[in-house]
C-alpha cells in the first residue's frame, strides 16, 4: 500500500513489507561494499613498508622523546597529523582536524588489539599545550616542530606504523575522505534521511537543499550553524571558559 507524502517528490510512504523488501534489496549492496572493503583493506595490509629514523625527536608534555617511544612498547602505531596555524587563537585552529582529534578521545579499544595512538602538530610545543588542555584532549600530543625530514604524511593525515624492535616502518597514509573512519558522526549521518545536509550529495528532490561542505562544523555561541568571526569549532562550546569571540583568528579552512 502507497499513500501519497506530503511533498510527492519525496520517496514514498509504504506499508511495512514494501520497506523491508527495498531494504533487503539494499542491502545486497551494502554487504557487496563491505565485502569490497574488506579486500582493499587486505591489499593495504601488502603495501610495501617505508623505514624511519625513531631515534628523531619529537616534543611532548614531558619534553623530547625518541620517535620510538610514541609505541609506548607496542609493535603498532596510529598517529593523526593536526595541522597548525601559528599564533592563530584556540578557535582559529583546523576545524577539519578539530573532528578527527575530538572523535579519538579514548583509544583503549587499539591498545588492546596492541596498537597506540597520538597526535602529531607542526605547531611549536608552547603553543599546542594550552590547545590540548584547553580542548580537553586526553591522547597524547606531540610537536613536530623543527624535526626534518617530516615523519609520514603531511599535516591533516591519518598514519600507520610498525616497530620490530627498534626499527620503525611507515605502512600507510591517507588524508581528507580517507580520514572518514575516525569520525563516526558522518557514518551515522549517512545513514539519515537528510545525510550530511551538504549540497554535493545526491538527494531526493523536495528534500532541504545541501549546504556547503562542512558547514555545521562551526557555531556560535547560541548553537546556529555559521562560520563567522565569532563562531568556534563546535566541541569547543563544550570547554569551560569558552566564550564569544572578536575574531576568528584567521578564516578556517573545510578539510
Amino acid at each position: 500500500m502507497t499513500t501519497t507524502p506530503d511533498n510527492a517528490s519525496r520517496p514514498p510512504v509504504v506499508d511495512l513489507a514494501t520497506w523491508a523488501a527495498a531494504r533487503e534489496k539494499l542491502l545486497v549492496r551494502e554487504k557487496a561494499h563491505t565485502r569490497e572493503g574488506d579486500a582493499i583493506a587486505a591489499a593495504r595490509r601488502r603495501l610495501p613498508m617505508v623505514e624511519l629514523d625513531g631515534t628523531v625527536e619529537v616534543t611532548g608534555a614531558d619534553g623530547p622523546v625518541p620517535f620510538l617511544d610514541l609505541f609506548q612498547g607496542r609493535d603498532e602505531l596510529v598517529v593523526y597529523q593536526h595541522m597548525w596555524h601559528d599564533h592563530a587563537p584556540h578557535q582559529g585552529q583546523c576545524e577539519g582536524c578539530t573532528t578527527t582529534a575530538w572523535h579519538m578521545k579514548d583509544a583503549v579499544y587499539l591498545n588492546a588489539r596492541g596498537v597506540s595512538y597520538a597526535v602529531l602538530t607542526a605547531g611549536a610545543w608552547d603553543e599546542v599545550a594550552p590547545y590540548v588542555e584547553f580542548m580537553g584532549y586526553t591522547q597524547p600530543w606531540y610537536s613536530l616542530r623543527g624535526v626534518e625530514p617530516r615523519i609520514g604524511g603531511g599535516m591533516g593525515h591519518i598514519d600507520c606504523f610498525l616497530r620490530d624492535g627498534d626499527r620503525v616502518f611507515l605502512t600507510y597514509s591517507t588524508t581528507g575522505r580517507g580520514n572518514e573512519p575516525v569520525n563516526g558522526s558522518l557514518a551515522l549521518l549517512d545513514m539519515t534521511p537528510h545525510g550530511r545536509g551538504e549540497a554535493w550529495q545526491d538527494t531526493p528532490e523536495g528534500y532541504p537543499p545541501g549546504r556547503d561542505a562542512c558547514w555545521y562544523w562551526r557555531s556560535d555561541a547560541d548553537g546556529n550553524a555559521t562560520w563567522g568571526g565569532t563562531s568556534r569549532p563546535v566541541p569547543q562550546w563544550t570547554r569551560p571558559g569558552a566564550t564569544p569571540v572578536e575574531t576568528l583568528g584567521r578564516h578556517g579552512d573545510c578539510h
